[in-house]
């Protein structure tokens, strides 16, 4: 029987077919779409590149111990071994500088440290002492505002490498990187470079070897001096103060590079001792200098101090210009944005971290109690529903599905009319539900207006109190509508959701999408049931009192996620909103990653929308505002929150893996993979489902958990800047026939 409700479009011959309105509008969504895409992939990226830069600075990668020890120095210079700490390439000739008699070179290696370093500027100060801080450029990056401090008070500085790593055993380039990283760093913070360089872990000019001698000739030839040290404090092994001081002190009046260290561990002890050691030397006579000073005293024979007031350079700082300047000012701005952004993202990920767990048991201790009350022997929602009802099945180009759709409706067990809604298809899905010649079956047609208008049109064309709406692709097992409208017998009741299966789920892409509706939406299901705050009765199958619908004013076509929208209606008039475990359909979930990608940015965003339509649900008082009180809030959290932020997870564990501790990481990784298992396995047990499914579980938490955090994020940018999306039509295949042959 065929109700017409427009008359149909005569086709056009002779030219090409003009673009519908609806593939107008699809045209128009998809080029304002890609701006978005593009703008949540950017943020992504730079979300990505914070945590780099992040994991770079706090000098992780690379390692930061040496790799090989006592080396052969057969190819250094006899009086570079023997020569004074200062090493420099006049010329292209190795010559090595003494500190003169009397005379100390007070460095300070590692820093600087927001701790301990501004305690030593201080002590310098107090004394009018200079100094000589060699500086790692990734904390100079991080505490720029010391560095310019500590070139204003008029010490200097040199080049400790990026990361303090050893660059005896580095590559060239990575040589050159760190060497250029730390000038930049230099640059941003104080405005200045330097000549100098002590390479982490050298001591004294006879500790060269074949390994680092390439390095110092390379920087030499590059105009760098290389700074070593006559006597070494060993602060850093925490001796006590005495030790220190006297471990620092020159024997028989010689002068010396002296080293300290002002961070790199703590250094109680260093601040303690060093305004003793400096009264000392200066109460036997010593005077104080910095390496510039020895270089002018060795070329001008005239003892001299090299510290600069009044806004001077020291003799190795130069100012920095040009792209120099600005990229080290755009080094350090980036470094403040990590700096800022990653604690926020640490608490981040504890939050979600919480949310994520207690997530997994609710959802384990609810859905226990859900099986458990409604298998129950004596269970009963009252007398059974045994009346005929209303199945109504919006269509629209289903020609591939729409045949096994409707067979599998007339073998029913339970009395049903069945109630076809074409809306304007133009693949004669209409005509081929009418030959078949189902008894039962009503088509109507309508012109194209959404699937909302065609679920209203069936609601007005059923005969009966209680209608079933389905998708178009979805198969019924025969005892599907008889479990479904059982819950109705409870006259509170106003809606009853079914159990969704994937039919497809024979390729990797299905399978990975039934872990999902077995694990997160029907699994959510049962929690959501026994809280009494139900939030979608999906498309796919779900069965609803006439009366409640009309009540809530039909199914509308604000949102583009209508089975949401009515949901959180029906809950607003009052209505009870039930999980039916037992009710199962067979839909085909899309069979690509461009169609998965659309179907789910579609339920993202028309969630949103739902949620922001019934804001005003927080406030609704009595039954009608259990939702607001009790599921809007979850929802929010578990669908919207915690999945934009849940890729903290897997970022961080990236980042551990990277930088701090691979193993600890991997382990923690798998921790939460064996929660996700143990979860999954129960609601696979729940539903009776095969457990090999499971065994791809861990590549859909490597691969298609991403892609799903990128829709969402995607959604969100979508909702943010004010766009609007049209309902979007998958591809059908047809291959969801019966359910046996979707095992």
């Amino acid at each position: 029987m065929t109700t017409p409700t427009s008359p149909p479009t005569p086709p056009t011959r002779g030219r090409r077919r003009a673009p519908s309105r609806m593939e107008r509008a699809a045209g128009r969504a998809a080029a304002l779409q890609r701006p978005r895409v593009l703008l949540a992939l950017l943020l992504l990226l730079a979300l990505t590149c914070v945590m780099l830069l992040d994991g770079y600075l706090r000098a992780e990668v690379g390692g930061d111990q040496r790799v090989r020890t006592g080396a052969s120095a057969s190819d250094v210079p006899d009086d570079v071994l023997d020569g004074g700490p200062i090493l420099s390439f006049p010329g292209g000739q190795a010559t090595t500088v003494s500190v003169p008699d009397k005379t100390i070179v007070l460095t300070f290696d590692d820093g600087p440290d927001p701790t301990w370093t501004p305690q030593v500027l201080d002590i310098l100060e107090k004394y009018d002492v200079p100094g000589t801080f060699f500086l790692v450029g990734s904390m100079v990056s991080r505490h720029p505002g010391i560095v310019r401090d500590m070139v204003e008070q008029g010490n200097e500085v040199g080049v400790h490498t990026f990361t303090h790593v050893d660059l005896s055993y580095q590559s060239q380039a990575r040589v050159t990187r760190e060497i250029e990283q730390t000038q930049l760093a230099l640059a941003g913070a104080a405005g200045i470079t330097s000549t100098l360089f002590r390479a982490p872990y050298s001591s004294q000019t006879d500790a060269i070897d074949n390994y680092s001698w390439p390095v110092y000739e390379s920087l030499g030839a590059d105009g760098y001096t290389s700074v070593f040290i006559d006597t070494d404090s060993d602060d850093w092994k925490r001796p006590g103060v005495s030790k220190i001081v006297e471990w620092a002190t020159p024997e028989d009046d010689e002068g010396a590079s002296v080293l300290f260290h002002d961070a790199g561990g703590e250094r109680s002890q260093t601040i303690e001792a060093l305004p003793k050691y400096i009264e000392k030397m200066k109460a036997k006579g010593y005077t104080f200098t910095t390496v510039s000073g020895v270089m002018a005293d060795q070329q001008s024979h005239q003892p001299q101090q090299s510290q600069q007031q009044g806004g001077g350079l020291q003799a190795a700082h130069h100012r920095a210009t040009g792209a120099t300047l600005y990229e080290g000012k755009a080094l350090i701005a980036a470094v403040a944005v990590a700096e800022w952004t990653v604690p926020a993202l640490s608490v981040g990920l504890v939050v979600v971290g919480v949310a994520v767990m207690g997530r997994f048991a609710m959802m384990l201790v609810l859905a226990r109690r859900h099986h458990r009350q409604r298998n129950r022997r004596r269970f009963s929602w009252g007398p059974p529903v045994t009346g005929p009802v209303s199945v109504i099945v919006p269509a629209y180009n289903e020609k591939e599905c729409i045949e096994a759709t409707l067979r599998s409706l007339a073998r029913s067990t339970h009395p049903v009319e069945i109630i076809v809604v074409d809306d304007g298809s133009t693949d004669g899905t209409a005509d081929i539900a009418e030959s078949l010649g189902l008894p039962g079956v009503r088509v109507v047609r309508q012109a194209n207006a959404g699937k909302p208008a065609a679920l209203n049109n069936g609601v007005r064309h059923a005969r009966y109190d209680i209608v079933v709406m389905m998708d178009g692709d979805t198969v019924f097992e025969p005892d599907t509508v008889r479990h479904l409208v059982q819950p109705f017998a409870d006259p509170s009741v106003g809606a009853v959701a079914g159990n969704a299966k994937v039919g497809n789920r024979r390729t990797l892409i299905g399978a990975w999408q039934h872990i999902e509706y077995v694990m997160g939406f029907n699994l959510d299901r049962r929690m959501y049931d026994l809280l009494r705050c139900m939030p979608t009765i999906p498309g796919a199958i779900g069965a609803f009192r006439r009366e409640a619908v009309l009540q809530a004013g039909g199914m509308s076509d604000d949102t583009l996620a209508e089975d949401t929208d009515i949901t959180i209606a029906l809950h607003r008039a009052g209505w009870r909103v039930v999980y039916e475990e037992h009710a199962r359909a067979w839909t085909e979930a899309p069979g690509s990653l461009g169609q998965l990608w659309s179907q789910r940015y579609r339920w993202s965003y028309g969630t949103m929308q739902a949620l922001w339509k019934h804001r005003r649900s927080l406030t609704d008082k009595g039954p009608s505002g259990r939702f607001g009180r009790v599921g809007m809030p979850l929802v929010v959290l578990f669908q919207v929150v915690t999945p934009v932020f849940a890729p903290l997870i897997d970022v961080f564990t990236v980042y551990s893996m990277l930088f701090v501790d691979f193993r600890a990481a991997l382990l923690a990784w798998l921790a939460v993979l064996g929660v996700q298992l143990v979860c999954a396995a129960y609601a696979f047990r729940l539903d009776r489902e095969k457990y090999r499914y499971l065994l791809m579980m861990p590549l859909q938490q490597l691969a298609y958990r991403q892609m799903m955090y990128l829709v969402l994020i995607h959604s969100c940018v979508t909702a943010l800047t004010g766009g609007r999306l049209r309902w979007q039509k998958l591809k059908r295949t047809g291959e969801v026939g019966t359910p046996a042959g979707t095992g």
